[in-house]
């Protein structure tokens, strides 16, 4: 009873970070003879056995013994088994606390990688809709109102940079996480002379968690930081489900789908529901809560480990998976997205003009105030006749969407 519920679901997750514990370990004890611990030979016997391992996880046959309490022990029960006295040597040290450190970077920063390269797929695809659909106008919304002229273009391309600026966030979480925690041990070291910058190198990090209990101390905030890079993108994709959502309703008839991509009623024949984005919606709000949920299990610890950190997996790994499949799924709709050209000529939509109206009579010389106030009291009388014209140049306005600037700025971003 107690063995089940601290053990929890860890067991399954833990297959997430097989992997990664047979990567580490091969850097663990190539340092390991270079420090005398081990032989060439042990070495050599070692590495091959570590990737008869990696080639069994990669397979799909490794397995995690139900008497076997975590990856780790598995993977040192294994070589155990197949090279006696010689796999037991394998944990010298290190514990599993740097163990599962290491291994939760090591599959973060894999996992971010994945991350930035979902967000470029759909950050092109929003750039060739802008691109696409920057002369078809669109209703502009302040409070629910109808407030001025936009345009798709307009509309899809703010999409687009909110994902650059996204990237920013994935590229800080990117950073944190490429750090090497590997020879802190349980949090104080380790009297063997062990050479971290060897298995920084061996491992690719960027760099070393240099103080050992600062190492430990970053268990929790990897996590808090990836779930806050997340929780941006998926603020983004939150907005822009809601915008397809409302858009698509007959009320407003912007946008559309093809049928397979929308789901019909059980009574009412003419339904074309938006399941897709308002599921999304709904993910990435539960995405959005991952930060919130780890920052209440780490904010309380006293430094060194605690078996709370266990948690952090539950929340955190289903959490990647939701981002990823979100992403795709926001791609592979937008692909198929249909826009309706003629939605400004409905005269609904004649006060969307206003400001333009206004703005026409300022540049011909009156003062600003007077102007506007000529046009309300014309739309108070009735009396406003609209002019569709629009001429926006500024940077980042219909006229100019500086597309070509947001590329730089997400081809900058995404650099790490």
């Amino acid at each position: 009873m107690v063995e089940a519920y601290t053990v929890g679901n860890d067991r399954v997750l833990d297959l997430k970070l097989a992997r990664y514990d047979v990567i580490g370990s091969k850097a663990h004890i190539k340092m390991l003879r270079s420090i005398g611990l081990l032989s060439e030979e042990e070495l050599s016997t070692l590495t091959a056995g570590l990737d008869e391992i990696l080639a069994e996880i990669e397979g799909g046959s490794f397995i995690l013994e139900p008497e076997v309490e975590d990856i780790h022990s598995q993977v040192e029960l294994l070589l155990t088994r197949r090279y006696g006295d010689m796999g037991k040597k394998i944990h010298s040290g290190r514990s599993r606390n740097d163990q599962v450190l290491v291994d939760v970077k090591l599959y973060l920063r894999e996992e971010l990688l994945r991350l930035r390269w979902r967000i470029l797929q759909l950050f092109w695809t929003l750039q060739q809709l802008s691109e696409k659909h920057k002369d078809v106008l669109l209703p502009g919304y302040t409070h629910g109102q109808v407030a001025m002229p936009s345009s798709f273009g307009l509309w899809f391309g703010a999409y687009a940079e909110a994902l650059a600026d996204d990237m920013q966030m994935v590229r800080g979480a990117y950073h944190l996480v490429n750090q090497n925690p590997l020879g802190s041990a349980a949090g104080y070291g380790n009297s063997f002379p062990l050479d971290r910058k060897m298995t920084t190198e061996l491992l690719e990090f960027e760099d070393l968690d240099y103080n050992v209990i600062a190492a430990a101390l970053s268990r929790g905030k990897a996590e808090k930081a990836v779930a806050s890079a997340m929780g941006c993108v998926a603020l983004t994709l939150n907005r822009l489900a809601s915008d397809c959502c409302l858009y698509m309703c007959p009320n407003f008839a912007f946008i559309s789908f093809p049928d397979n991509l929308t789901t019909g009623s059980s009574i009412m024949p003419h339904k074309k529901n938006p399941d897709v984005w308002e599921i999304m919606r709904g993910n990435c709000n539960r995405i959005m809560g991952c930060e919130n949920q780890i920052s209440m299990m780490v904010g309380n610890l006293q430094h060194g480990y605690h078996r709370d950190l266990q948690l952090l997996k539950d929340v955190l790994f289903p959490a990647i998976e939701l981002m990823d499949s979100s992403l795709r799924m926001a791609d592979y709709m937008l692909r198929e997205i249909r826009v309706r050209e003629d939605i400004l000529d409905s005269p609904v939509y004649d006060y969307l003009f206003t400001v333009e109206e206004v703005n026409r009579r300022t540049l011909a010389g009156l003062p600003f105030r007077e102007a506007y106030r000529q046009v309300g009291i014309e739309v108070n009388e009735g009396r406003f006749q609209a002019d569709r014209s629009v001429s926006h140049s500024h940077e980042g306005s219909i006229g100019n969407l500086c597309n070509d600037r947001i590329r730089a700025k997400m081809n900058s971003a995404c650099k790490f």
